[in-house]
């Protein structure tokens, strides 16, 4: 990203500085400056609040609470660090603290502002002339908290971050603040960042979209429950994959290998077991499964049978039992259940449990 200024016969690049050799501090400057004119990272917000930070048992500070024309709380923090720190966390952190703000509480927080800032407004009268509002009502007032992010620059990490909260119905916006420096001025360029303005009606559309699909395959999930019998041990409401836990468990306590499993239930032979080699510890197996462990939201260790007692030695290698189990679970038990006759397999679906 460039600034250029238009010159007769050229274009004139402008140079980038940054705030830290400009001398330009985030609560003493940046923090003042905008505090006056939030509609420039924050539209249609009333501040109330600045190093707000009346939680109890906590140290840190908001840099600035604001009300949005919704009665939404807006957590707005402020960097000039060149890659946003942690700020995304700190955030979330602020905006859960402050989401079960009442109506009254806000105004107490205002009226100290207004009088730190020597403002003569009444501060019931303000916010509520700000909402439109003849009376208060909690019912409306801070339905959702919002965040604003405002940084020199923002690392791939914390964008990424945003990104999929973003995604996960949170609302956080991220606006870069880049100096630079023409003559003697110190020039601010304010760019939103996330969501990008074009679009910004598009993402929300997606994200709709997205909610909508988790939901509908929430809802069509299969939960299930068992009674379950193995070798005259009985066994109550087990989930599919506590079922099949039990049944291989009791298979490869009673003679039976690893291999017989896999012949039982064909279709799963590449995904049952992950086989190392050695009689590995709990911890040890864990290492061995985030290993190939790609980062996604849910820890490759969670889903497996990993805890001590759950995994299986045979001939100096260690079975770690996959846990995920879908439509074809009780085909597989059948399975089994011919293929061990004498371990008498049982099992009985429980009504209204999903």
């Amino acid at each position: 990203m460039a600034i250029f200024k238009i010159g007769t016969n050229k274009l004139e690049r402008v140079a980038e500085t940054n705030f830290a050799v400009e001398g330009i501090m985030e609560r003493n400057d940046l923090q003042r400056l905008l505090k006056n004119q939030i509609e420039i990272i924050s539209p249609n917000t009333l501040v109330i609040a600045e190093e707000f930070g009346e939680f109890e048992g906590a140290r840190r500070r908001i840099d600035l609470l604001g009300v949005d024309k919704d009665a939404n709380l807006i957590v707005i923090e402020l960097k000039r660090t060149e890659d946003g720190g942690h700020m995304e966390l700190q955030a979330i952190r602020y905006a859960a603290m402050v989401s079960t703000m009442t109506f009254k509480r806000a105004v107490e927080i205002y009226k100290k502002y207004l009088e730190k800032n020597e403002e003569e407004l009444n501060a019931e009268e303000s916010l509520l002339n700000f909402l439109d509002w003849e009376e208060a009502n909690d019912d409306e007032f801070c339905q959702e908290v919002k965040i604003v992010l405002a940084s020199a620059e923002f690392s791939k990490e914390l964008t990424a971050s945003v990104l999929w909260l973003n995604d996960r119905d949170l609302d956080i916006n991220c606006f870069r603040l880049k100096p630079y420096k023409l003559n003697d001025d110190v020039l601010l360029d304010v760019q939103k960042i996330i969501p990008l303005p074009e679009t910004a009606d598009f993402q929300v559309q997606l994200r709709e979209k997205k909610q909508k699909e988790r939901e509908a395959r929430s809802n069509s999930r299969d939960f299930t429950k068992f009674d379950v019998e193995v070798n005259g041990e009985a066994f109550q409401a087990l989930s599919k994959r506590w079922m099949m836990f039990h049944v291989i468990s009791c298979v490869l306590n009673n003679g039976g290998k690893p291999q017989d499993v896999l012949d039982a239930i064909s279709w799963r032979k590449n995904r049952l077991f992950e086989v190392f080699d050695g009689t590995l510890t709990e911890e040890q197996t864990y290492d061995k499964i985030m290993e190939e462990d790609v980062g996604g939201a849910i820890p490759r260790s969670k889903r497996f049978f990993i805890n001590e007692g759950e995994f299986f030695h045979f001939d100096n290698k260690t079975y770690v039992l996959s846990n995920q189990w879908g439509n074809r679970t009780t085909e597989a038990v059948d399975n089994i259940s011919k293929l061990f006759p004498q371990l008498n397999i049982k099992y009985k679906a429980l009504e209204n449990n999903k």
